[in-house]
């Protein structure tokens, strides 16, 4: 087919256009700072909060406020192999990464809107919605984690950070999809 004949879209429609539908792989809380994280088959996410259990959750924020642009943390799984080849071992355990939410079939960092026009809101399983806020950059925790150079390795592969809109319950499996309604 001719080029011409190709409808050209604009970065407002194609920066929301998702080829396929994501699954939470896993969900993990972090009961404390120093607290080694635990797997758990779901959790109650709470707006302006966290995900209940969440050490994050303990510092709730007034009832109708903006809460925090941190509340919730996601990482892509597809990076998990990429991380554990870059630090030289066969499996990287997730819980390790101190992020909350593992998320296979979509491009995490594509999650955030490019506009400030525009919001990209994000549905986990039936309904809890999600605004990704920005990048999740990776703390000095890494290099113990991951071992020599795993501060490095999670450079640009740490996922991202997400405020909660409407909360609920999210458990593995559920579907994140761009939220159309």
């Amino acid at each position: 087919m001719p080029l011409a004949a190709h409808k050209v879209n604009t970065l407002h429609e194609l920066t929301a256009r998702f080829a396929t539908t994501g699954r939470v792989e896993a969900i993990i809380l972090r009961p404390g700072r120093d607290a080694f994280a635990l797997s758990v088959a779901e959790a109650v996410a709470l707006p302006g909060a966290g995900l209940q259990g969440d050490r994050r959750s303990a510092h709730t924020r007034a009832p109708g406020g903006a809460g925090s642009k941190r509340e919730l943390t996601l990482i892509q799984a597809e990076h998990l192999v990429s991380l554990a080849g870059w630090v030289g071992v066969q499996h990287v355990d997730p819980r390790l990464l101190r992020r909350n939410l593992v998320v296979s079939g979509l491009n995490v960092v594509s999650m955030r809107s490019q506009f400030s026009d525009r919001k990209l809101i994000w549905r986990i399983g039936a309904g809890v919605l999600i605004e990704v806020t920005g990048p999740c950059d990776p703390c000095s925790r890494m290099e113990q984690a991951l071992g020599p150079g795993g501060y490095n390795a999670m450079r640009g592969v740490g996922g991202v950070t997400a405020r909660i809109l409407l909360g609920g319950r999210i458990k593995l499996g559920d579907a994140v999809s761009l939220n159309e309604g």
